[in-house]
Formats: C-alpha cells, sequence, structure tokens
C-alpha cells in the first residue's frame, strides 16, 4: 500500500532510499512546481518547506517535459508572459532536476497505466509520469495529487 512519506523519515532504507531514509531522487508533478510558485496555493507554505529540504539534502529532481507545460500553461494564465518565462529558464538551468522529455516507450508505458487504473480519472500527464517514474525506478513523488499513491507510489509530504 503506499503512504505519504515525511521528509524526515528513519525507516530502514529501501533500495530506492538513500542511507538516511530520504529518498535517492524525487519526482516533482505540477502541482509541486505551482505550489511553489504560487503564494496563494493552499500547499505553497509546505511545497516551500519541501523544496528546501530537498536543497538541503541535495536530492535529484525528476520531472518530465509535459509536466513543465502544465507548469507553464498555468503560470503563463495566472502571472503573465514574463514570469512563465522565467519558470522555464530556472527550471532548464538548475542542475539538480532532470527533465525527461518523453520517448515512444513512456507513451506505451502511460497506455499501461491508463488501463490498469481504468476506474480512477487519472490524466495522461500523470501515467506519462508513472511511466518515466518506474522507468527511473523513483519511487517517491513531491506531488499533491493521490493519483500518485493509487498507482503505488509515495508522497513526499510534511504532515
Amino acid at each position: 500500500m503506499a503512504t505519504s512519506r515525511r521528509p524526515s523519515l528513519r525507516s530502514a532504507p529501501r533500495r530506492t532510499e538513500r542511507l538516511g531514509g530520504e529518498p535517492a531522487s524525487l519526482f516533482v508533478d505540477s502541482g509541486g512546481w505551482i505550489a511553489l510558485a504560487s503564494v496563494r496555493d493552499q500547499h505553497h507554505s509546505e511545497a516551500d518547506s519541501l523544496f528546501r529540504i530537498a536543497a538541503t539534502l541535495r536530492l535529484p529532481l525528476l520531472t518530465t517535459n509535459l509536466v513543465v507545460a502544465e507548469v507553464h500553461r498555468f503560470l503563463l494564465h495566472r502571472a503573465g508572459i514574463a514570469i512563465a518565462a522565467r519558470a522555464l529558464d530556472r527550471l532548464e538551468s538548475s542542475p539538480r532536476i532532470t527533465l525527461e522529455f518523453i520517448r515512444p516507450e513512456h507513451h506505451r508505458g502511460a497506455r499501461e497505466w491508463l488501463a490498469r487504473l481504468g476506474d480512477h480519472p487519472v490524466s495522461y500527464t500523470d501515467a506519462v509520469s508513472f511511466a518515466v517514474m518506474t522507468a527511473r525506478r523513483c519511487r517517491t513523488a513531491l506531488s499533491f495529487d493521490r493519483h500518485f499513491q493509487i498507482a503505488g507510489f509515495e508522497l513526499w509530504r510534511s504532515g
């Protein structure tokens, strides 16, 4: 069963964890990026805290170009062209962020996830994220989306 993970987790390390118990890498969903960028977002404080902890721990961050497209669209319409462009620049220039561009195998994996989770309204972007996380052996997401838990991934949350 999937669980929410606390950043100060002290459980026995798993294959995808570092020795300290924190994840070896962290997938960041659009909700995580948007909450970080938007002070009015209900999850802003938690996202800000989690990103600070991830930076302190030097956790590698993983996201996809589809997630970036969702974030850009949100910022473009809510904050304007300049802020949306600046967000793209920051995402692309960070040495800690791996931006995975989807490939045919990710599409096939996403289709499998959509079929497997057919009873849940999972978006194609989320299904691609699950496929990328599986391929990269990333088990933990900084997300406020329960679909990651439904798919069997762990959420990295502070509460």
